[in-house]
């Protein structure tokens, strides 16, 4: 196994294009592409309702009871003003007062069951919403796993953040909300009509006037709203993506005194983020006040005319009150539609942002299926180019052939393609021409993940998990002993300062390992590496950010680890390769030197220039 995480790696298929740009993986990555995020837009609302009913309905068992209960709750909501006009008609007029003791308590019984009836189907909905959130959830963070290192390289990591936290979010309340409010308001909506159209139809057809002014004002408000809150949904990541980023480099922020630059950037992130928020929040607001508006005069309509036909003997007292309060019901489902369209367009915005990653093109999709044995660890590259985009290669015509157990050096100017080399041997991108073999074999035959455990990387960025010394160090193969985890921790030349730890091996790191130092943090990405035992191994620069006494410790514990291996080193400090078998010198994305230390000197070429000025800046330093 590796000895960074297995972070999901390319294909050759094409990446949607990028929603926020950071600097590319380890060393290197696709240019940038800066300026303003791109406008999210919709693609097709049907199918992505469709796909979170999918999510919904693994709660089978669970909705079947929603339903139940929701039903038993509407018929208990229509079955009170049909009580209620039957207690005027037959107990207050007539003043049969036992009758109406009888009714009234028959009323509150119903009343109170229907109470307890919509507390279970919350609670049974609650639980279904939040296990239907959780796999979402799940997937989502799964399919980061699954896509390619390119996907990283050219999306914000707090952008991807929010897609997983406050998207998901909005499809939890929807769902929390709006699944049973929807079934209750359908089954209020036509059990209502049904009665209505019983008890009178001419104030029925009084009650349905207001109903086309209802959708007019309903979907000129929500069709607003909805943009409204996809902008918003918009900018709460790019928000999110700024301030992950600008907490993670508070160090350079403070060092070059950028305080309040990142304050007015942020300050103008928030200030389009509360734009749209706001606009959201007043369009979707008027939404109550005009249906109640609308809901009025209806009430008024049905009161007047209803009041007419009471007085000429058409309709009784009890009728024209119990249709009264069908008309409300009738139209307050309309008017809870109406606000749960805002609610359901907010998640709709956030289920699209999710599903737009869960379809993205996987790494393994297309990737050889060969399975591989120990590798000897020949490497062959022959005429390999590679760009990420056609118009601009970063290498071409790359040959060269790494011998089992040899120690291949890797140097050249910054942006030569060093680093891309060793990216294309790990598959985190994929070959545009020529081939890579190993031991003989097409790597872009292999299973990726059986590649891949055969690899080892320590790279300059020493990156440490959340968790134990212990645990931390165990990544490079899970099913390693404590004993194998500490002889691992021995040989890295780690051991010393784990055991003056306060927990020694059993120690919780904080957050990326911020508790130890950099060469400290390296040395256990060394332990990781040779826990792990790779075939071949790739150092990027592991050595550059730290003392010389810890260089000296990283050092002697890197040639413990290379023994045997065919290692890839790559480095700017050109003292810490001298000794290797092979040093490629890399520049303009090809090799135009190859050779040992003394033989490259003797050539008296760039290798012999790069290894001059770097000795003088070393002398002018002393």
């Amino acid at each position: 196994m590796s000895s960074q995480p297995n972070q999901p790696n390319p294909t050759n298929q094409p990446v949607q294009p990028p929603i926020s740009v950071r600097p590319g993986g380890f060393g290197g990555g696709p240019p940038g592409r800066g300026g303003a995020v791109p406008k999210v837009r919709a693609k097709n609302q049907a199918a992505t309702i469709r796909r979170i009913w999918t999510y919904l309905n693994r709660q089978r068992s669970g909705l079947i009871m929603v339903y139940v209960f929701t039903v038993l709750n509407s018929v208990l909501s229509l079955i009170g003003p049909f009580l209620l006009g039957k207690a005027i008609d037959t107990a207050i007029i007539p003043h049969d007062y036992g009758l109406l003791v009888r009714l009234s308590l028959l009323l509150i019984g119903i009343y109170l069951l229907g109470s307890a009836v919509a507390w279970v189907q919350a609670y049974v909905m609650t639980a279904v919403s939040q296990n239907t959130v959780y796999e979402l959830r799940r997937d989502l963070f799964a399919k980061y796993q699954d896509l390619p290192v390119q996907f990283f390289d050219t999306h914000a990591s707090g952008e991807l953040m929010s897609r997983a936290t406050n998207d998901i979010d909005n499809v939890s309340n929807s769902l929390n909300q709006s699944v049973t409010q929807l079934l209750n308001s359908l089954i209020t909506l036509s059990g209502s009509l049904v009665i209505m159209l019983l008890m009178n139809i001419p104030l029925t057809v009084v009650a349905l006037l207001t109903i086309p002014l209802v959708l007019l004002a309903s979907r000129k408000i929500t069709g607003l709203s909805r943009l409204y809150f996809k902008n918003q949904q918009r900018h709460l990541g790019e928000l999110n993506g700024f301030v992950e980023e600008a907490i993670s480099g508070q160090k350079i922020i403070k060092q070059y005194r950028r305080e309040e630059q990142e304050t007015r950037r942020f300050s103008g992130l928030s200030n389009e983020l509360n734009k749209y928020s706001i606009r959201a929040q007043i369009v979707s607001g008027l939404v109550g006040p005009v249906m109640n508006m609308i809901n009025n005069l209806n009430f008024a309509l049905i009161a007047g005319v209803g009041g007419w036909m009471a007085y000429n003997h058409w309709a009784t007292v009890g009728v024209i009150v119990s249709f009264l309060n069908y008309s409300k019901q009738f139209g307050r489902p309309i008017s809870e539609l109406a606000n749960q369209y805002n609610l359901i367009q907010s998640a709709i915005a956030g289920a699209e942002r999710v599903f737009e990653v869960m379809d993205m093109a996987s790494e393994y999709s297309g990737s050889g299926q060969e399975n591989l044995s120990r590798l000897r660890g020949e490497v062959v590259f022959r005429e390999v180019a590679f760009g990420y985009t056609p118009e601009k290669p970063i290498l071409t015509s790359v040959s060269f052939t790494a011998k089992p157990g040899e120690k291949i050096a890797l140097v050249g100017p910054t942006g030569a393609g060093k680093t891309t080399i060793v990216n294309l041997l790990t598959r985190f991108y994929e070959i545009s021409g020529g081939d890579v073999l190993i031991d003989g074999r097409d790597i872009r035959k292999l299973d990726k993940n059986a590649l891949r455990s055969q690899l080892g990387m320590v790279l300059q960025d020493a990156h440490v998990f959340s968790g134990t010394i212990r645990d931390n160090i165990r990544f490079g193969r899970l099913e390693a002993t404590d004993r194998e985890v500490e002889a691992a921790a021995k040989l890295a030349n780690a051991d010393a300062f784990i055991a003056r730890l306060p927990q020694g091996y059993d120690t919780v790191l904080g957050a990326e390992g911020s508790s130890l130092s950099h060469g400290q943090r390296q040395l256990l990405t060394i332990a990781r590496a040779i826990l792990a035992d790779p075939a071949i191994l790739i150092l990027d620069e592991a050595t550059s950010s730290v003392d010389t006494r810890t260089e000296m410790h990283i050092q002697q514990a890197m040639k413990t680890l290379m023994k045997g291996r065919t290692s890839f080193v790559i480095a700017h400090r050109l003292s810490t390769i001298r000794d290797a078998d092979r040093i490629l010198v890399i520049q303009d994305g090809r090799i135009v030197e190859q050779g040992n230390h003394e033989q490259l000197l003797e050539l008296r070429g760039v290798y012999h220039e790069l290894y001059n000025s770097q000795f003088k800046r070393a002398i002018q330093a002393v």
